[in-house]
């Protein structure tokens, strides 16, 4: 990566530490950066990814907080398991959050399909969370990944190429989008591989799509129990204006939204510093500022 700028490596180089505990039997494994001693923010990667995808960006935040991002079951290097649901994956992180000893209730920030397994936990476990950052995931559709693949039918066994460099050469974001940053894109696809018998294979488990069932996000979204924010990325083709709207209403339009500019639904990777402004912002605003009481419940909606 010689074409990667020195806030990039420098990231990279950071100290973190490497954890992994036991959910129900199945190993959960997570990074962490920064003080124990500082405020908890939780990082959820998206479908098909893992931890590492916020690994360049996490030291940006560990300056005032103690920053933990797992890899959810089914990706990156934590366990497999027969079956996968969103509420699963709720019950993983908040298990990551009780082995990581916070000072006080921490903050979710979930991209894509972790923002969905945000929403979740925030509906179920919101008065163990301080609030929730929904970072371009849709509500009124199943999370981009999972919709890709579920369109294929079941699942196919797990496609294992010849060496590395082949491997890598297959690496392809989903939904397809541009991104100018190729030294983060070869960091994540660098660390989406790991080695089989027979060559090297994706980290995550295709089994974790076609199991995911399509669920009516709003009736979580509806009714979180703590404080959210909306950040979406201003050419997302999986979080238009119109769904961020719709997101908006559904919290009775008490919630911040940034619109981050010249973003795709990836803006981790192709705005990853303009990303690291929009959470600075919303975070320095939290410590000071405090939600609006709702004054009423939507109607249920029916589905």
């Amino acid at each position: 990566m010689s074409n990667a700028p020195r806030w990039f490596t420098e990231a990279l180089a950071s100290p973190r530490e490497d954890h992994t505990i036991d959910v129900g039997g199945t190993p959960i494994h997570y990074l962490a950066w920064g003080d124990p001693a500082k405020p908890g923010l939780v990082l959820v990667h998206g479908g098909a990814a893992h931890a590492q995808w916020w690994s360049f960006l996490a030291p940006f935040l560990a300056r005032q907080y103690r920053v933990v991002a797992p890899d959810l079951a089914g990706h990156g290097d934590s366990g497999q398991r027969p079956h996968y649901a969103r509420r699963a994956f709720a019950d993983d992180v908040m298990a990551v959050i009780d082995d990581a000893h916070f000072i006080g209730p921490p903050i979710l920030a979930g991209h894509s399909m972790g923002g969905l397994v945000s929403i979740v936990a925030a509906s179920l476990y919101g008065n163990r969370l301080a609030g929730a950052i929904i970072v371009d995931a849709p509500v009124r559709k199943p999370d981009p990944e999972s919709q890709e693949r579920a369109d294929r039918g079941p699942a196919r066994p797990p496609r294992i190429y010849p060496d590395l460099a082949t491997a890598l050469s297959r690496f392809r974001l989903l939904p397809s989008q541009p991104c100018d940053n190729d030294y983060i894109i070869e960091h994540v696809a660098r660390t989406s591989v790991r080695q089989v018998e027979g060559g090297f294979t994706w980290k995550f488990d295709p089994r974790v799509f076609t199991d995911l069932s399509l669920e009516s996000m709003h009736v979580y979204l509806a009714s979180v129990k703590c404080r959210v924010a909306l950040v979406r990325g201003e050419l997302s083709v999986v979080v238009p204006p119109e769904t961020g709207e719709y997101m908006y209403e559904l919290l009775e339009r008490n919630a911040p939204v940034v619109e981050i500019p010249e973003a795709h639904h990836h803006l981790i990777l192709d705005q990853p510093l303009s990303f690291v402004t929009a959470m600075r912002a919303i975070l320095a605003d939290w410590e000071h500022s405090t939600p609006l009481r709702r004054s009423h419940r939507p109607p249920p909606i029916k589905v």
